[in-house]
């Protein structure tokens, strides 16, 4: 009998453990699909090159501070197609969003990603959207608010003053055309700790 209960402690305790390292890190987010290794500052969304509208987004990723730069930060997006639908694919019994693509900064927290302008969904009034996620080295990836797009008809007054007073104007894109393609910049600060203990 004590054995048994020796015996069901230690299970006990193994499988707490093993809940508490799961939570630490999820890999079953997007984020981990491609080898850390195998990333470099720039990259290109799948179908880039048959898109109407082809879009060259750029931008530093700076520390919580706000002004030093965060190298080897990981940005994953995935998107919407040009209509607004996403287009999901299998591999094996795993289900992905086609066009995603991740980058990790350089030195200087500079990334650059080719992608296109995403569709909104007006069956549902869903604006343009990219949708992000960063990780830093050794910390849990969190997301980071949608980046959204001047033009879009959907983004109205309102949801631009609502913005306004959150303070997070920044995730609107603006977009300027060279050499043929659209150009954008977004800056992203990491947040700090105690932030992330909050959310």
């Amino acid at each position: 009998m004590k054995n048994l209960i020796t015996l069901l402690c230690i299970i006990c305790f193994n499988s707490a453990f093993n809940v508490v390292v799961a939570q630490d890190v999820n890999f079953n987010s997007p984020i981990y699909d491609r080898a850390e290794d195998q990333l470099s500052n720039t990259d290109t969304i799948p179908d880039f090159r048959s898109k109407k509208s082809k879009l060259k987004l750029t931008g530093i990723i700076y520390k919580s501070d706000g002004v030093t730069p965060a190298n080897d930060v990981i940005l994953f997006i995935e998107q919407p197609d040009e209509d607004g639908d996403f287009d999901l694919r299998n591999t094996g019994d795993a289900r992905y969003v086609f066009h995603r693509s991740w980058v990790k900064t350089d030195a200087d927290g500079r990334y650059t990603l080719y992608t296109f302008v995403p569709g909104g969904d007006r069956r549902y009034n869903q604006m343009q959207q990219i949708f992000p996620l960063v990780k830093e080295p050794s910390k849990q990836e969190y997301q980071v608010d949608s980046f959204l797009f001047d033009e879009d008809p959907l983004l109205t007054k309102t949801c631009r003053k609502r913005m306004a007073k959150k303070g997070d104007t920044n995730r609107i894109l603006k977009l300027k055309t060279e050499d043929g393609m659209f150009v954008a910049e977004r800056n992203i600060t990491l947040k700090a700790n105690e932030t992330l203990a909050k959310s």
